[in-house]
C-alpha cells in the first residue's frame, strides 16, 4: 500500500457503500465513473484549479472516459485512487486513475480521464494555463 501512494502522491481515498454494489453482488461497473470524478475532483482541488475557475472563467471538461475492471470489488472494503498525468498537449492532459483494493491488497481498476479546458465564457477550447502546465507536470506519469 505504501509503495502505491509512493507512485500516486495525490490519492483519494473512497469507502465502498453497500449501495454501489448490484444484483450480481459486486460494485456496478458505472459506479467507478463516480470514484473517478470524486478523485479527479479532490486532485484538481489540491492543485488549486479551481480558483483559476472563479478568477478567469476557464476550466475542465470531460471528453471522454474508459475504464478496464481486472477484479471485482464488493462491501465492505475501502478503496485508494490514485491520480497521475499523461499526454499533456495545449488546450488537454490525460488524468490516469489506479483503483487499490485494501480488502484485496491488489488494483482492481484502471481508467482515463481525457481532460480539456474550456473557456465557459466563450464556449470554445481554452489553453492549459501556466500555473496549471506546472502543477500538473509535477504528477506526470513516466
Amino acid at each position: 500500500m505504501q509503495t502505491f501512494k509512493d507512485q500516486h502522491p495525490i490519492h483519494t481515498d473512497i469507502t465502498v457503500a453497500w449501495g454501489d454494489m448490484d444484483a450480481l453482488q459486486h460494485v456496478n461497473n458505472v459506479v467507478y465513473l463516480r470514484y473517478f470524478e470524486i478523485a479527479r475532483i479532490d486532485f484538481l482541488n489540491k492543485i488549486n484549479l479551481f480558483e483559476t475557475i472563479s478568477s478567469k472563467g476557464i476550466g475542465p471538461v470531460i471528453s471522454e472516459n474508459t475504464i478496464r475492471y481486472k477484479r471485482p470489488v464488493t462491501f465492505p472494503d475501502t478503496l485508494t485512487v490514485g491520480v497521475t498525468i499523461s499526454d499533456i498537449k495545449t488546450d488537454r492532459f490525460m488524468m490516469n486513475y489506479n483503483v487499490f483494493s485494501h480488502a484485496q491488497n491488489a488494483i482492481t481498476t484502471t481508467g482515463t480521464s481525457q481532460v480539456v479546458m474550456f473557456d465557459f465564457q466563450t464556449g470554445k477550447k481554452s489553453p492549459i494555463t501556466e500555473p496549471l502546465l506546472s502543477a500538473i507536470q509535477q504528477y506526470t506519469q513516466n
